[in-house]
């Protein structure tokens, strides 16, 4: 491969990528003596492909000598440095661990000897050494934030008034996917790219692969296709299959996969559930200085794979039946999965403002999280955040590092009585969010894109126009059980009952078991949680227990 600009000379001498950010670790000789018992050591000679961006279960390298440059592949000969490696470096992407294909291409800059250690061969390996593990784990994670910020995966161009636009860059945001949106409204390199390929602007959005694969206002099932977030179901049935990828889910997942019980992940949208989508978890057990929301999830996604959980993004439960003694969890594409058991920890839904103009710039101008991708979109720009519990205030505080303005809106008084008290005080003390207390938003003001907000003084009903051109809605959700009504108890806000308040006579006395036998509910979905991170958490880990137990009187163990 070879770029527009460099020659093969010029590549061979770039430099070795400094390490600032802990994204590209140099091991030690102790451990790289210890991943050469799991690896095989190659000699390969100066543009040699070590992967490729799209391929899968490859492995991880490491440089003994020689460099290796990591790419973005732009087109058919073009290709951006990401990063280059030297001696004591690793090259691999997170994608080796989370089952996708991986996005950047390896190449030899230089004659390397590199160590090889296949993907399997590497969870032994790192059992053997938690540090050498977490290390691993940690800089994959921090370059994905990089090739994030880079642009690097995934091209998407469309309008940024497109509703499938904006499907499409969601999508891409809450699963972790590094993308670059070109939007063909401003952006003249957006033009060029859809001559190049000759696609009318009728046809946009449309994402483009390794600077040569094109689809066309693809499905959200059609882009995860391609990067390989869904697995197909390889068994006939399976011990158990979880609804939902949230904090609950995935504990759960994680649990049942190291116990020995087939299990299979869906979520209709992504892994991590809201959780994900918090900027800082800080109250958290085991992590003072705080922790992403987004890396929990890769991090459990990590761990549940480890041990040999299945997960199918997107795949959207719509039914539960039953059928010759099995549960049967329906899915949107119109196919089905068979299980002796059901977990349910769907969670909730965010709910909607209903005010006039949302309906015409939701798809532009209204968010319901706020992660580095709105963030990014945003900076510079006064946005509204509409909300007073914890979601809301981690949403004000981080949206504030890049605008100048943040507008956080509340029904009352007091912030400390939806919000932990050192949130509430971090928004108090910060010069860059104002709180608007007794207000409520009445409007929302733009043609295509947000411009104002109407914000409605509940004590003196007088009105204000407040420029905002992004507007972030944390006003709570409902929970998403539509999918079962008729067949579990709900409560009367929706809520799935267990344990005792499910009150049947088929019953079984755990706390977390539905009426129906072998049908279990963790977390926020489940009628009387605690809507807290790590309730659920812990509910999906001690549910399992209850599995077994179900598992074991049916004779199904």
């Amino acid at each position: 491969m070879s770029t527009n600009s460099s020659s093969e000379l010029e590549l061979a001498d770039l430099p070795e990528t400094p390490d600032t950010t802990g994204a590209y670790p140099r091991l030690s000789d102790e451990q790289i003596m210890l991943l050469s018992q799991y690896g095989d050591r190659k000699t390969l000679p100066q543009g040699t492909t070590l992967f490729c961006a799209g391929d899968r279960d490859c492995g991880l390298f490491v440089v003994l000598d020689g460099r290796v440059r990591v790419v973005q592949e732009e087109g058919p000969e073009e290709e951006r440095v990401i990063a280059v490696h030297g001696p004591g470096r690793f090259v691999g992407d997170l994608s080796m661990l989370t089952g996708q294909a991986v996005y950047v291409t390896a190449l030899a800059q230089t004659d390397v000897d590199v160590l090889e250690v296949p993907y399997d061969r590497l969870k032994a390996a790192v059992t053997q050494d938690q540090a050498l593990g977490d290390l691993i784990l940690r800089a994959f994670i921090m370059r994905r934030t990089i090739h994030a910020i880079l642009g690097a995966g995934l091209r998407i161009i469309g309008s940024r008034y497109s509703a499938d636009t904006r499907r499409l860059r969601d999508f891409a945001s809450r699963n972790r996917i590094p993308c670059r949106w070109d939007d063909v409204e401003e952006d003249p390199d957006a033009e060029a790219t859809l001559r190049a390929f000759d696609i009318p602007p009728a046809q946009t959005p449309v994402v483009i692969w390794k600077g040569q694969t094109v689809l066309r206002n693809p499905s959200n099932t059609e882009l995860a296709d391609l990067i390989g977030l869904r697995a197909a179901p390889k068994r006939a049935a399976y011990d158990v299959v979880v609804v939902g990828a949230g904090p609950g889910g995935l504990a759960a997942a994680v649990y049942a996969a190291s116990e020995g019980l087939s299990t299979v992940v869906l979520d209709a949208l992504a892994t991590g559930g809201q959780a994900a989508t918090s900027s800082q978890i800080e109250n958290y057990l085991g992590f003072p200085a705080g922790i992403t929301g987004a890396e929990l999830a890769d991090r459990a996604v990590v761990q549940a794979r480890k041990f040999g959980a299945a997960f199918s993004i997107p795949g959207e439960a719509t039914s539960l039946t039953q059928a010759d003694g099995y549960h049967v969890v329906g899915l949107a594409d119109g196919g089905d999965l068979v299980a002796h058991a059901v977990l349910v920890a769907t969670g909730v839904r965010y709910r909607r403002l209903d005010v006039p103009g949302l309906d015409r710039l939701e798809g532009s101008s209204v968010y319901y999280a706020a992660t580095e991708s709105e963030a990014r979109l945003c900076q510079q720009d006064p946005v509204t955040v509409v909300g007073g519990g914890n979601s809301a205030g981690q949403a004000a505080c981080f949206l504030a590092r890049r605008s100048p303005v943040v507008n956080l809106v509340i029904r009352h008084d007091d912030l400390g009585r939806d919000m932990s008290r050192y949130l509430a005080d971090r928004v108090e003390q910060s010069p860059r969010i104002k709180v608007w207390r007794h207000t409520e938003v009445s409007e929302l003001i733009g043609d295509e894109a947000l411009d104002e907000v109407v914000l409605h003084d509940l004590r003196t009903d007088a009105k204000h126009r407040v420029p905002t051109t992004a507007l972030f809605v944390l006003i709570g959700a409902a929970p998403y059980t539509s999918w079962l009504q008729g067949e579990i108890p709900l409560d009367a806000k929706g809520f799935i009952l267990t344990g005792p308040a499910a009150d049947g006579s088929d019953g079984s006395d755990g706390l977390f078991e539905t009426r129906r036998p072998g049908v279990f509910a963790v977390g926020d979905v489940r009628s009387g949680s605690v809507k807290r991170v790590a309730s659920a958490v812990g509910e999906g880990a001690v549910v399992i227990r209850q599995v077994h137990e179900f598992l074991e009187a049916e004779g199904r163990r």
